[in-house]
C-alpha cells in the first residue's frame, strides 16, 4: 500500500532592502543638489507675492507674510506695455526659428549622412567651422546685411539668420548615420522617391532628437537678449527678455514687480521642458536604429 507524503514548502523569504551608508550618502547628496538648484526659482516665485516693504526688510522672510497679487496686476494692466504683444513677438521668433531649424537640420543631416557628392567634406568642414565661431564675431556683418535688406527693427530680422543651424545639422547627421542603409534601399526598391524616403522613413525615426533640438532651440531664441536688443529699436516689437530689463529699470525700488515679470517670462519655458522631458532624455541616450 503506497504511502503518500506531503512536502511542505516554506514560503520564499523576502529579501530585505538594507539601507547602507552609501545609499544614505547618495540620497543626501541628491536632495542637497536638487534643493540648491530649485531654491533660486522658489525664492523668485515667493518673492513675486511679497510687497516691496517685505522684500527689503531684515531679516528676510521666506514665506510671504501678507501674500498679494498686486505685482501681477501691475504688469498685466500696464497700458504702456501690453504683455500679450511681447508674448506674441517672442512666440513668433521662437516658433519660426524652431520650425525652420528642424526642417533644414534634418534635411541637411540626411544629405550629409546618406549621400555622396562632390565637395561633401568641404561643406561639412564649413559646418564644423561654424560651430567654433562665436556669434559675436558675425554680429556686425549680419547687422550690415540686415540694413541692406531693410530688415532692421523688424521681427523678420531676428529669424533670417537662424533658419540654418550648424549644431542642428551636426546633431541630425550623427543620428541619421545610425539608420541602416538596408531600410532606405528597401524603400527605393519599392519605388519610393528620395523625398518620400526623407518624409516617411527618416523623419519618423528622428522624433526624440528633433524634440531635443527643438526644445534647446526654442529656449535659446526665447531667452535671446543681445541680438534682439541690437536689431529691434521700437518698444512694440521687442521681445520678453528686453522688456524684463525695462521692468527692472523702471521699478528698481520694487523688486516684487521684477520677480513677477521674471516668473511670467520663465513659465512657458518651464512647461515646455517638463512636457518634452522624456523626449529630451531619449534624444540624448538613443542613437537611432541599428543595422
Amino acid at each position: 500500500m503506497a504511502v503518500r507524503t506531503r512536502v511542505l514548502l516554506s514560503p520564499p523569504r523576502r529579501k530585505r532592502n538594507r539601507i547602507t551608508t552609501e545609499t544614505v550618502l547618495k540620497t543626501t547628496m541628491l536632495i542637497l543638489g536638487i534643493s540648491m538648484t530649485l531654491m533660486p526659482f522658489i525664492w523668485l516665485i515667493l518673492g513675486s507675492f511679497k510687497t516691496a516693504t517685505e522684500l527689503i526688510q531684515t531679516p528676510p522672510t521666506f514665506w510671504p507674510e501678507n501674500p498679494t497679487l498686486e505685482n501681477y496686476r501691475t504688469i498685466l494692466h500696464d497700458p504702456k506695455l501690453p504683455l500679450l504683444r511681447f508674448y506674441g513677438n517672442s512666440t513668433f521668433v521662437a516658433a519660426f526659428n524652431v520650425t525652420t531649424t528642424l526642417f533644414t537640420s534634418s534635411l541637411f543631416g540626411f544629405l550629409f549622412a546618406k549621400y555622396e557628392f562632390r565637395g561633401k567634406r568641404i561643406l561639412f568642414g564649413w559646418v564644423m567651422l561654424l560651430l567654433m565661431i562665436p556669434g559675436q564675431i558675425t554680429m556686425i556683418p549680419s547687422f550690415l546685411i540686415l540694413a541692406k535688406l531693410g530688415l532692421l527693427n523688424s521681427l523678420w530680422g531676428l529669424v533670417v539668420f537662424s533658419a540654418v543651424d550648424a549644431f542642428g545639422i551636426f546633431m541630425m547627421k550623427q543620428f541619421v548615420e545610425s539608420l541602416p542603409n538596408e531600410l532606405l534601399d528597401a524603400a527605393r526598391i519599392d519605388g519610393a522617391s528620395e523625398w518620400k524616403i526623407y518624409l516617411q522613413i527618416v523623419l519618423p525615426q528622428l522624433g526624440a532628437p528633433l524634440a531635443t533640438l527643438g526644445v534647446l532651440n526654442f529656449m535659446g531664441n526665447w531667452n535671446a537678449y543681445l541680438w534682439p536688443m541690437v536689431v529691434i529699436t521700437s518698444i512694440e516689437k521687442r521681445t520678453l527678455p528686453i522688456i524684463l530689463t525695462w521692468y527692472n529699470s523702471q521699478h528698481s525700488t520694487n523688486a516684487g514687480i521684477t520677480n513677477a515679470a521674471t516668473v511670467l517670462v520663465v513659465l512657458p519655458i518651464l512647461f515646455l521642458f517638463l512636457y518634452f522631458q522624456r523626449w529630451i532624455v531619449r534624444g540624448f541616450t538613443m542613437s537611432g536604429l541599428k543595422g
